[in-house]
């Protein structure tokens, strides 16, 4: 039986749900963790690089970021990098280690965070149906070129469609997840 290819279907749904633990990261709690500085690049030796390239960062407290930088002429880059990154972050230098204190989020700003939560998720669950739309359409496809009956294309789209729900129901738990974690003061 030709038609979609399951594997290949779960394969580009966990993508999608990839894509949203990565957006999710990169949202400010009012806690420490060290994804919120994987989008810094830093101008280091002649060109932009990501911030890790340059250091490691660590979360030595539960509302504080430290970064310990491998060069000494990397201190001032990674302090600019993490000023001008637009997370509304005031870095502080210590020797090697920039230190980042995470302060605490306002109500307004926690509510702002969790539709910026729900935008991401609407846009993890749209790439999860156009996933469902594309094997659909394959076994279309396939009945359309004799190599699927009508049984077999329904028995996939059904195959597919669970598939689909089971992906759409992991994003809302990672939904309800992040908004709890953003919520909580």
């Amino acid at each position: 039986m030709a038609g979609p290819d399951m594997k290949d279907l779960e394969k580009r749904m966990n993508g999608a749900l990839d894509a949203l633990k990565n957006e999710f990261g990169g949202l400010r709690t009012g806690r420490a963790h060290v994804s919120l500085l994987e989008p810094v690049m830093v101008e280091s030796y002649g060109a932009e690089m990501p911030l890790v390239q340059v250091g490691t960062v660590s979360t030595p407290e539960p509302r504080m970021l430290a970064v310990q930088i491998w060069d000494k002429g990397n201190v001032a880059a990674v302090e600019k990098g993490i000023r001008n990154a637009g997370l509304g972050l005031n870095p502080v230098v210590d020797g090697m280690t920039v230190r980042v204190p995470i302060p605490e989020l306002t109500e307004e700003r926690r509510v702002e965070l969790t539709k910026v939560a729900s935008g991401y998720a609407e846009q993890a669950k749209v790439a999860i149906r156009n996933v469902r739309r594309h094997g659909i359409d394959d076994a279309k496809a396939a009945e359309k070129d004799g190599d699927m009956s009508k049984d077999d294309v329904k028995r996939s789209e059904d195959e597919i469609q669970k598939l689909t729900d089971t992906y759409v129901k992991k994003v809302d738990d990672m939904l309800t997840d992040k908004q709890q974690e953003i919520m909580q003061v």
